[in-house]
Formats: structure tokens, C-alpha cells, sequence
């Protein structure tokens, strides 16, 4: 494991493995370096990549100064591409996705980006969040619902099926889930305006003008399906592509040819 700062002093832990040109993956919800599937998809990339897995702030070994703010997020992919030589290549998934745009939007070390199922509603093919959806999970989180935290942001802001949900404490991964769920707000402040059943404006990415891979699973909801079409369909200079017979829990065999193409062109 090594560290590296952040500009406002947040310690950012992470991982590196294999050689050639810097590829950072970025977690979405309740993943983090020991939990999660970039340890994985970083294997499958470390032969062509040198790959850097993170905690996310408040997750894992990192640590974070509040208030929460994304700027504070997209300082600390700046401070790991910084540390890896002054520029990369970048691939989120899940809310991480839409944490890897806004990175992205701002830093011009990014020379290509990839994205993977982005939350976002776009359209009335799912209902978008509640308006005090944020609000709720803030209030779970300040009360230490942790568990409650969880459910209702796989419920309203994934969309996760009502009987996977009521699995989920039986689950191994659950006791890792709830240590790093106050961080869940964060995710969703990330996402939350695009998931109000409203079309994307290119308006917001028009400024990310480098090669973008939009990735959705075959076997995804229509719900995905449509917003991350319609994300490929704003940004500026973006590739799609559909992963047949893959979910949102995509397998790394899957995932990693198709990125190792993409960032190899």
C-alpha cells in the first residue's frame, strides 16, 4: 500500500501493479481496494497498464477532511495522476463513472476516459429518486442507520429489485458495505441530478473533448440502457458499446478487453 496527499491534506491510499501507461479505476458505491472488483479488473489490465486502485476518501485506509465536496474527490484523482507521472487515463464505474466525468470536465491530465454504467434516469423507463431522497440518506447516516442507509440507496437510487435487497445482511460483503456507508451521500451527491427521469445536457461535458468509451451490460435494465446511450450521445467525441450478457456487476474478463482495446487505440 502507499499514500499519497491531497490537497486540502486528505491521506489517499492505493495500489499500483503492472507497467505501461497509467490507467486509474475509480470504485463506485461501497467498494474500495479490499472490497470490490477493481482488484480484480486491475489483474486483467496490469500486462498492457500500470494500474492504480484507491480508497476512495472516508473508505478503507484513507482518510478525509469535511465537509465533503466533489471538488475535494476530483483533487484526489489529480494528486494520484500527479504521483504517477502527470497524466493518465481514467475508468469509473457505477457512480464512480460520474465521479470520473466531473474529473474529466476539470483536469486536463486525463487523456482518455472510460465509463461503465453511470446511474443515471434519463427517461420514465425506472421512477428518478424522490426529492428528499439525499435528504433521507443523510438522516440514516447522521443516526448511524447504516444498514437502512444502504438499502435505500440500492433501492431508490440503483435500482436494485426489492428481494436482492432483502438478501443483502446475509451476504459476506454486507459487514464491509455498512463500515463505509457514510460515505453513501457522497455517491449520491455525485449522481442525484441525473436521476430525476430528465434528459442530459451536453451543455454540462461539452468541455471533455478526449476519446469516451460508454459501456452498458446487455443484460442491464432498459433504465441503463437508454441513459448510457444518451450519454454517448452528448459528450463530445465517445465511443458505446454494449458488453452482451453483462450486468451492472460486470466480470472483469469481460470488462477488460474491451478497455484494454479502447485505451490501446
Amino acid at each position: 500500500m502507499n499514500k499519497v496527499i491531497s490537497k486540502d491534506g486528505t491521506s489517499i491510499a492505493y495500489d499500483k501493479t503492472g507497467n505501461g501507461p497509467v490507467l486509474i479505476l475509480v470504485d463506485g458505491a461501497l467498494c474500495y481496494r479490499a472490497s470490490g472488483p477493481n482488484g480484480p479488473l486491475a489483474e486483467q489490465l496490469k500486462e498492457d497498464f500500470t494500474v492504480y486502485t484507491y480508497d476512495r476518501r472516508g473508505r478503507g485506509d484513507s482518510d478525509e477532511k469535511k465537509p465533503y465536496a466533489v471538488e475535494r474527490e476530483v483533487e484526489d484523482i489529480d494528486a494520484l495522476i500527479q504521483e504517477a507521472g502527470g497524466s493518465a487515463y481514467v475508468f469509473g464505474s457505477s457512480s464512480g463513472a460520474a465521479l470520473a466525468l466531473e474529473a474529466a470536465r476539470c483536469l486536463p491530465a486525463i487523456k482518455k476516459l472510460a465509463l461503465y454504467e453511470a446511474p443515471f434516469v434519463v427517461d420514465d423507463s425506472r421512477a428518478g429518486v424522490p426529492e428528499d431522497y439525499l435528504d433521507q440518506l443523510t438522516e440514516h447516516v447522521a443516526s448511524d442507520r447504516r444498514g437502512k442507509a444502504i438499502k435505500l440507496f440500492m433501492g431508490k437510487g440503483v435500482g436494485v429489485p426489492a428481494i436482492f435487497i432483502t438478501m443483502m445482511p446475509f451476504m459476506p460483503a454486507w459487514k464491509k458495505m455498512k463500515a463505509i456507508a457514510h460515505t453513501l451521500p457522497y455517491d449520491t451527491i455525485l449522481t442525484v441530478d441525473h436521476q430525476k427521469g430528465k434528459s442530459l445536457s451536453g451543455e454540462e461535458w461539452s468541455s471533455i473533448t478526449i476519446p469516451t468509451l460508454v459501456g452498458v451490460g446487455g443484460k442491464s435494465p432498459a433504465w441503463m440502457n437508454n441513459a448510457m446511450q444518451e450519454l454517448a450521445n452528448v459528450l463530445p467525441n465517445t465511443k458505446h458499446r454494449t458488453l452482451e450478457g453483462q450486468t451492472h456487476i460486470v466480470k472483469p474478463d469481460a470488462l477488460a478487453p474491451v478497455l484494454t482495446e479502447f485505451f490501446m487505440e
